[in-house]
């Protein structure tokens, strides 16, 4: 007899009377509808449909949320329901939990399960475990969305009963979080990208007020801010912006002092 297999095959995906097929075509609509309107462009609404979707996928699973953890301190949000909500935010302020697992030190597969709470994990998670198993969700599923930076997620999926999340359940999740992780990455790519261009503008605008002022080209009006910085002990850019804001300031004054114009 041969050994069973570990891969996962197209049967395996067949449970609770959702083919392979049903599975695909979910997702394909779940796709669709993030991306209609303007679910794409509005950030917060579009992980809203996305939690949504996965909760309404997964059989079993009957409510999740998107958890960040952010400089040790974790905050919950697209959650849906004030229940699942509370359980997120109190895994933040007990600093434990699969959610906080999975944002923090995350397995190699990126999930972390918790089939039984009031079983055999309620011991991985003493303090929470007692909590969700109260409130009456004996699983948690936690996808990791991000590993690297100061910032990290995951998504969190909850069920009542024990034991529901099997490979079809934790690879769909999975294809979930994809997206989830890839919105998130574009978001925060975005920002940054945004406060490199404001970054650069500032910097750009302080040369030019020092190009007029002195009499400098532009690489000598940059020298001028990087001694600034040094000597002041700011921030490129804070010199920058302090500059600016004393050149509108002096063009203000300078404004308000012109006598008026004799009629």
């Amino acid at each position: 007899m041969s050994e069973p297999s570990d891969e996962l095959t197209r049967d395996d995906l067949d449970h609770d009377g959702l083919t392979h097929d049903e599975l695909m075509a979910s997702l394909r609509e779940a796709a669709r509808r993030l991306t209609e309107d303007r679910g794409i462009r509005d950030l917060d609404l579009t992980l809203d449909r996305l939690v949504h979707s996965a909760v309404v996928t997964i059989p079993k699973v009957e409510g999740g949320g998107i958890s960040r953890t952010d400089g040790g301190t974790v905050s919950s949000g697209h959650a849906t329901s004030d229940e699942i909500h509370a359980l997120d935010q109190l895994q933040s302020r007990l600093g434990e939990g699969p959610c906080v697992t999975a944002a923090d030190a995350p397995p190699a597969s990126g999930v972390v399960l918790a089939q039984d709470l009031a079983g055999d994990d309620a011991a991985r998670w003493p303090r929470f475990a007692p909590a969700a198993a109260e409130a009456g969700y004996r699983a948690l599923m936690s996808v990791a969305l991000s590993v690297h930076g100061a910032t990290r997620s995951a998504l969190n999926l909850y069920a009542h009963d024990p034991g529901v999340f099997d490979p079809s359940a934790q690879l769909t999740a999975g294809l979930f979080g994809l997206q989830a992780a890839m919105l998130l990455h574009g978001a925060d790519h975005a920002a940054q990208l945004g406060h490199a261009l404001e970054t650069r503008d500032v910097i750009g605008q302080a040369k030019g007020i020092l190009m007029e002022r002195f009499t400098v080209d532009d690489d000598e009006a940059f020298r001028l801010l990087v001694t600034s910085s040094q000597d002041t002990n700011m921030k490129l850019v804070e010199v920058a912006r302090w500059l600016t804001r004393e050149a509108i300031a002096r063009r203000a004054r300078s404004e308000s002092q012109v006598p008026p114009a004799i009629s």
